[in-house]
Order: structure tokens, then C-alpha cells, then sequence
């Protein structure tokens, strides 16, 4: 009788995985990409190669804040550190992936409907903002602020309570689907290639047979967790391709080159989910990806800290010029903040009763 149940069980997990709607590449809305080539030649700059003037001499991660308040340096002497997933425990990995299938079991706050769990809150609120966030200068620092919050969820509804993990992509690039974040059983699945240029739906690892509710594009239709690997474009997430992003002197410039260069090949290059620019965070890989782009941003930074954790420039998707005092909305997951409170990781400042106070290990 009981192996009767088990095997009735199994079948209806096996049918429920084979039911998930896959959707054709087609429906998602793909990342807009700049080549190596172009980046090099500023063909995306708006005076051209003319800007590209930098020359980044600072050791990564070993500068600090030359001007520093009592919270930054308080904050400094003992931040939370972010361990690249090399160096991140088994136990500390399988706690991560723990903590986010708990959001997906807890139900929705109500607020990002359609959402049908608290996980899809967060992809919705990023599906919602995504004309303001993505395209313009506002991209990095409102996804580093979106991807704290997303640990802070974690933390206070899941009781996550390890480190936080990122992705040295350079260390993947081209050959993302041998990392054992994918080949494990435990983790966060396969990443297969395309099948008849189509994505396939994930069957195997901790989120096997997901059903997303957020997306495609600006549309609600439940269909599968799918990937497509494709490693001709996760091979452009390259440590010549984030150094030449960050040789440039101007935020702006070097947001424009980090966004349609790493970051959308990292996205389209998984593909599937991944590859939808409004909806991406219904693939949990999406937080470990955008750990590598925030790490990229802070490395940008430590090249100068005096003045690129200090000062801004750019426009947001009306036109209007950032400034340290531009608001950063979080749909209310988390208190509105401004660009002045979390350009520097290192800074300390309280939000929610929680100081804004991370680095990475390298």
C-alpha cells in the first residue's frame, strides 16, 4: 500500500512537471547586448570613444572610503561579507537555496498581484518597474538596493542567517553549465541548451518543475522555469570584457557598458526566463547573476572611492540627471531610499533599522 502511495505520488510530481506551459524563445523579451569590439570603440557613448580617458590603477577591494562618517567607519571594521560561491559552505549553499523555496511557500502580501507567493512579489515589483530600470543610468544602483532587499527578505521571513553568496562569472564565463550550481541535484538545476532553438524546462535541482506567474514580458502567463544555454554569449562575461566596462572614468558610461555587456550576456546566455527582461527574477539564478554585476559595480568603485562612492552622473527613463538625492523606490519591501544611501556598500547608513554595510571577499 505504501509504495502503491509512493509511486502515486511520483507520477503526480512527474505530471505536474510535464504540464508546465513551456513558452518558445519568442515570448521572451531578450537583453539588448553590446559587443567587446563596440565597448572598446565607446560606439555606445554619446560623444564617443572621445570619453574613454581611464586609466584604473587601485588594487580592487583593498581601497576604502577616504572621507568616512562615524557609520561608514564603524560599518568598515566589521562588515557582512559576501563569499564568492567557490568559498561558500555546503551548508551555507543548500541554507540559500533553503531560504528561497521558503519565500516561494509563503503566500503573497497582496500588493504585486498576480503574485501567488511572497517570492513572486519580488518578481513582480521588478517586472513592474522595469521601464525605469533598465536602459538609463538608474539600472546599477536600483538593482544593487533590489538585491540587498531580496537578502533582507530573506533574512527576516526565512531566517536566512549565513553569509550572502556571489558569482565570479569570469571564472564560468563560456562554460556557465559545468558550474556544480547547475550540475548539482541540490542547487538551482540544469542548464540545458536549446532544444529546436526553444528553451527546456528545468526538471532537475531544487526549483524542478517551478511554474512562474510573472511574465513573459509585461504579460502574466503561467508557464515553466525554462533555460537555453548558449555558451558563445556567456563567454562575454569575461574579465576583459568587465575591466574594459571599468577602465571607463564616468558612472554613466560605465553602467551603459556594464548593462548591455556582462549583465545582458549573462541573462540572454542562460536564456529562457533568464533571458526576459522584465521577469528574470521568476529564475532564482537571477539574484547569483546580479551579485556578479553589483560586484563588478563596487570593483568600479574601489578604483576611485573618494569620488565614485560620492557623486553620481547620468539621467534616469524620463531624462531627468541622477543625483545623490534621486529617490530609489522598493514597492514598499523596503523604505524609499536615496542613491546617497547605498552608492557606497561600505556606508553604513541605517535602513529599516538596518545599516547598509556589505563588501565582497575579493
Amino acid at each position: 500500500m505504501r509504495s502503491s502511495v509512493l509511486l502515486l505520488a511520483a507520477s503526480s510530481v512527474t505530471a505536474s512537471v510535464l504540464r508546465a506551459v513551456n513558452l518558445p524563445s519568442s515570448s521572451f523579451p531578450s537583453f539588448h547586448t553590446l559587443s567587446l569590439e563596440d565597448a572598446i570603440a565607446g560606439a555606445d557613448l554619446v560623444n564617443g570613444p572621445a570619453e574613454l580617458n581611464s586609466t584604473n590603477t587601485q588594487a580592487p577591494e583593498a581601497a576604502v572610503p577616504m572621507v568616512m562618517t562615524s557609520a561608514a567607519a564603524t560599518c568598515a571594521s566589521n562588515p557582512n561579507v559576501r563569499f564568492e560561491w567557490r568559498q561558500f559552505s555546503t551548508s551555507d549553499r543548500l541554507a540559500f537555496i533553503a531560504a528561497i523555496k521558503c519565500l516561494m511557500n509563503k503566500p503573497p502580501s497582496g500588493n504585486f498581484a498576480p503574485a501567488t507567493n511572497r517570492y513572486e512579489d519580488l518578481a513582480r515589483l521588478h517586472q513592474m518597474y522595469m521601464p525605469n530600470v533598465h536602459g538609463n543610468a538608474k539600472f546599477l544602483v536600483w538593482h544593487r538596493y533590489y538585491l540587498w532587499t531580496f537578502e533582507q527578505v530573506l533574512r527576516d521571513e526565512c531566517g536566512f542567517n549565513r553569509a550572502f553568496p556571489w558569482w565570479d562569472e569570469t571564472l564560468d564565463a563560456g562554460h556557465f553549465s559545468a558550474s556544480d550550481m547547475f550540475t548539482s541535484p541540490d542547487y538551482f538545476g540544469h542548464l540545458p541548451g536549446a532544444v529546436n532553438g526553444n528553451p527546456v524546462c528545468i526538471t532537475s535541482g531544487a526549483f524542478a518543475g517551478l511554474t512562474a506567474h510573472i511574465g513573459p514580458g509585461s504579460s502574466n502567463t503561467p508557464h515553466c522555469l525554462s533555460r537555453s544555454g548558449d555558451a558563445s554569449l556567456t563567454a562575454q562575461c569575461n574579465s576583459n570584457f568587465v575591466n574594459t566596462c571599468n577602465s571607463r572614468t564616468s558612472y554613466a558610461d560605465m553602467e551603459s557598458c556594464s548593462e548591455d555587456g556582462p549583465h545582458a550576456y549573462g541573462h540572454n546566455g542562460i536564456g529562457g526566463v533568464m533571458a526576459d527582461v522584465s521577469a528574470s527574477p521568476s529564475d532564482p539564478i537571477f539574484w547569483m547573476h546580479h551579485t556578479f554585476v553589483d560586484h563588478s559595480f563596487r570593483i568600479w568603485q574601489n578604483y576611485d572611492p573618494s569620488s565614485r562612492t560620492t557623486s553620481i552622473n547620468g539621467v534616469d527613463h524620463n531624462g531627468n540627471a541622477l543625483t545623490m538625492d534621486t529617490t530609489i523606490y522598493m514597492g514598499g519591501i523596503r523604505p524609499d531610499i536615496t542613491i546617497g544611501d547605498i552608492m557606497n556598500t561600505l556606508g553604513g547608513v541605517s535602513i529599516g533599522g538596518v545599516p547598509f554595510c556589505y563588501k565582497y571577499t575579493y
